[in-house]
């Protein structure tokens, strides 16, 4: 075994670990889940961290580890171990700083998972090979990645700017994770940026709206 999927390997591990833990004891879960009230009251900044290595259930955990998994290699082979750790934590770092500055004033919100770290993972390699195909279980159609990725910026952002009651999906999150990995790919292989420049701009319209009613219209959860 490679080094590198040593790495991923012992990540892997390490999540459904702790997250097995958080199913089992609620005491542990709520200490350590990103939780709004906490972080800037009690000052626990770890829980920027420890969240992402929580989950909701064996689904959720499931998923976000499949995904890591099966868009993993990409990042890998291109940038090597160090640099791929740095995308994932910083990923998760930057995805749950932008929940904590939508919800500062919801000392009550709270949030678990590694989705924003996995967007960050699946959205670069995306904005690397915008044109590969990715195909989903419950879809029997190959879709190109760039058209995905479209698509899923658009319906998070929607449903972030407008808020469903019993939605308990982390939009900003998985947005927040998303716009790291862009710019990360970005600033590792600016190059890229005329290679898949017309794609990455497609992508990142639905972006370029969030910004724009969150930082210029003000519009705020």
């Amino acid at each position: 075994m490679q080094n590198s999927d040593l790495f991923l390997t012992l990540l892997i591990l390490a999540t459904c670990g702790i997250s097995a833990v958080g199913f089992s004891n609620r005491l542990f879960f709520q200490r350590y889940q990103f939780h709004v009230g906490a972080i800037l009251r009690a000052k626990q900044y770890e829980r920027l961290i420890t969240s992402g290595f929580l989950h909701a259930d064996w689904t959720h955990l499931l998923f976000n580890m499949l995904t890591l998994y099966f868009f993993h290699e990409i990042i890998l082979v291109l940038y090597g171990p160090i640099w791929f750790f740095a995308l994932y934590f910083g990923a998760l770092l930057a995805s749950n700083l932008f929940s904590l500055l939508l919800y500062r004033n919801q000392p009550s919100y709270a949030a678990i998972g590694a989705s924003g770290a996995v967007s960050g993972i699946l959205f670069a390699s995306i904005a690397i090979a915008p044109e590969m195909m990715i195909r989903f279980l419950f879809i029997p159609i190959d879709i190109p990645a760039w058209l995905f990725a479209t698509g899923y910026f658009a319906y998070s952002v929607y449903m972030m700017l407008n808020p469903r009651p019993h939605d308990n999906i982390g939009h900003a999150a998985h947005l927040g994770g998303a716009v790291f990995g862009f710019a990360f790919v970005i600033a590792m292989t600016p190059q890229l940026l005329s290679a898949n420049g017309l794609y990455i701009g497609i992508m990142s319209l639905p972006l370029l709206y969030m910004g724009f009613e969150l930082f210029l219209n003000k519009k705020r959860r």
